[in-house]
């Protein structure tokens, strides 16, 4: 009887130590899962991020209608922050004391979330996938953070290494906002210069609004530059192009990075963009449209929105996918502590995005592969792996 009373006290002092630790885990009850997403909805990144969140509701919806994870919904509190500081820090502050998210998914802009990481840290709120690829997302402490691909330094240095060796482009040169994300493509571009053995001549700054870019292209062009970097929005990215077309540069060769990898870019009507590159961490979703994980995803995003899916509507998913399975392997008793130890023991093949994805301990990126490709004909083409 002895024994029959200690198990059933053992079992009590469990449950109750569960009980307490979700208690004392914010964003997480009995039936639900709070996460949270600051990201670009109305600003010069919007065709990133609408996208983007419309991908993870279509994972999360259909988790919550299979019963949730471990019997909890999930509840995805997005706010958009425009790519405007003072509304990404309102968004983070509303997210963090007002609806208490567990953790944050797919926060857009490089300034914005390394300003968020002042609040997040001291809480130990997870960051995961991020829509930036700057370096500066795993920076210390590290533990709670947790990138998707290889960054825009990496993306930039390999690009431009491509250019040089491909047209034999001797001058570098960066068209970029001046912000963490612009600097970490400048830093990327030059890198790269010096890896291929040529020079970094030039580099112009541009404001989040600006729209006329001749007299750039026009300094750049009396630089001597052949392969021209771009840390720029995705409305400008295109205009950048279009311009250069009509003033005749035809011997500059423009690279984006996973920023500018976007299947509008491709599609831009006139083949405007035909002959822009992008390095990015991931294979392009149209490109490989008949294959079973794309066509499946295709389906269902279709299914569940009435609209075709782009790339960053993949990503989307994709990085919730990633989310659900943390979230299941961490088990019911869900803390903090619970899920970056699950997150550090994901190690799977990302059919949908065409990389693998791993963690460990010691490693907060999932992938460092970088794809090279160009637009050809409106779609994307895959043209260098690295």
């Amino acid at each position: 009887m002895r024994n029959v009373i200690k198990r059933l006290a053992a079992a009590t002092a469990l449950t109750a130590a569960a009980t307490i630790a979700n208690a004392e885990t914010q964003g997480v009850s009995d039936d639900e899962i709070v996460i949270g997403s600051v990201n670009d909805l109305s600003g010069i990144f919007a065709a990133v991020g609408v996208p983007a969140t419309k991908g993870a509701n279509v994972v999360f919806d259909r988790v919550n209608a299979e019963g949730g994870v471990h019997g909890r919904k999930i509840r995805f509190v997005v706010e958009d922050n425009g790519y405007q500081m003072p509304r990404a820090m309102q968004g983070y502050n509303k997210l963090l004391n007002r609806d208490k998210v567990f953790a944050m998914l797919q926060s857009l802009g490089t300034p914005m979330n390394v300003a968020g990481f002042k609040l997040l840290d001291p809480k130990g709120i997870p960051n995961v996938a991020p829509l930036t690829a700057a370096r500066q997302m795993l920076q210390e402490p590290m533990d709670n953070k947790f990138t998707s691909f290889s960054t825009y330094f990496d993306q930039s240095r390999v690009g431009v290494k491509y250019l040089a060796e491909k047209f034999g482009g001797q001058k570098v040169c960066t068209m970029y906002l001046p912000t963490d994300f612009g600097e970490e493509i400048l830093e990327g571009s030059k890198a790269g210069a010096e890896e291929a053995g040529i020079a970094f001549a030039a580099e112009t700054t541009h404001k989040p609004d600006e729209t006329d870019f001749v007299g750039s292209l026009s300094k750049l062009k009396e630089e001597g530059c052949n392969i021209v970097t771009m840390a720029l929005g995705v409305r400008q990215a295109i205009t950048v192009v279009g311009t250069a077309k009509k003033m005749g540069l035809a011997d500059m060769k423009f690279l984006g990075t996973s920023a500018s990898f976007l299947t509008v870019v491709a599609q831009v009507p006139g083949g405007v963009t035909d002959g822009f590159y992008a390095a990015a961490s991931w294979q392009d979703l149209w490109a490989r449209a008949d294959e079973p994980a794309p066509a499946a995803f295709i389906e269902e995003y279709k299914a569940a929105t009435g609209e075709d899916p782009v790339g960053f509507s993949m990503l989307g998913y994709s990085a919730a996918e990633m989310m659900v399975k943390a979230l299941e392997a961490a088990g019911p008793d869900l803390t903090h502590e619970s899920f970056i130890a699950a997150m550090e023991s994901l190690d799977y093949q990302d059919e949908l995005v065409g990389n693998h994805i791993s963690y460990g301990p010691d490693d907060h990126q999932g992938a460092d592969s970088v794809y090279v490709s160009v637009v050809e004909d409106g779609a994307w083409k895959i043209v260098y792996e690295e």
